[in-house]
Formats: structure tokens, C-alpha cells, sequence
């Protein structure tokens, strides 16, 4: 069995999760990266995915993980993310009626201008992403 290490995860809202971890798989803006006891210091970006919590017990516990930043030092572990959501919080009828607005908005490219087609775009990554979660 891994060996485990302190990990705090919290948002804009306050504190989401603050305890043992044997394994953190997330999303950084290079690429995914797992964080293990004894882990080298270590400082990043968070992109927008599923992340994957293993605890001490063994469980494995998923969410949607929307930026923020990922630190690592002196075997402590801080994920402070603009969102986090736990995949049994998440409303996946929500979730599915935002990507069917995205989409419909993006139906609309021809009329919106660049900086609304790059928001639109950010709108069904995130849906997508919660409602891929949702459904693992």
C-alpha cells in the first residue's frame, strides 16, 4: 500500500477537502501529473479535467477540476482550484443543459464574434467535462 501525505483541496468558497491521500491524479496546463508521498516540490497551473483522489482507506474518489494552482512543498500537498466538484455533487441534468446551450450557442459562430466564440467554447469543455465525470 502507497504511503500517505497530507493534501488540502479548496476553492474561492472555502475549504473542500483537508487529510490523508496515498494519490492525487490531476490536471495540470502541461498535462496530467500524479502527486505521491515524497513527491519532489513542485508548483503548477491547473487546466480543466477529472481528478482522482485516492485515500488512505483505498477509495478512490473523483471530481471536475476547473484551474486554479497545484503546490507541492516539503511533502505537503495544496490544490487551490477556481472549481472543484465532487462527482457525487454534481447535477448531471445541469451539467447536460449547459452543453446543450453551449452547443447551441456555438450553432450561432457565424454571428458572434471571437471573444464570444472562445467563452461559448470554454462553456461546453466545462459541461463536458462535469458530465463525463458524472457518468464514471
Amino acid at each position: 500500500m502507497a504511503a500517505p501525505f497530507h493534501l488540502q483541496i479548496a476553492t474561492p468558497d472555502g475549504g473542500v477537502f483537508d487529510g490523508q491521500a496515498t494519490r492525487l491524479i490531476c490536471r495540470t496546463i502541461d498535462g496530467d501529473v500524479c502527486v505521491m508521498a515524497r513527491h519532489t516540490n513542485y508548483c503548477s497551473a491547473l487546466g480543466m479535467g477529472e481528478a482522482r483522489v485516492t485515500m488512505e482507506d483505498g477509495n478512490v474518489r473523483l471530481a471536475a477540476c476547473m484551474g486554479g494552482m497545484l503546490n507541492v512543498m516539503d511533502g505537503e500537498c495544496r490544490l487551490v482550484a477556481t472549481t472543484w466538484e465532487w462527482k457525487e455533487d454534481i447535477d448531471l441534468d445541469r451539467a447536460e443543459d449547459a452543453k446543450r446551450r453551449a452547443e447551441e450557442m456555438l450553432a450561432e459562430r457565424d454571428r458572434m464574434d471571437d471573444r464570444d466564440i472562445q467563452v461559448a467554447e470554454a462553456k461546453l469543455r466545462r459541461a463536458l467535462i462535469r458530465s463525463g465525470v458524472a457518468k464514471l
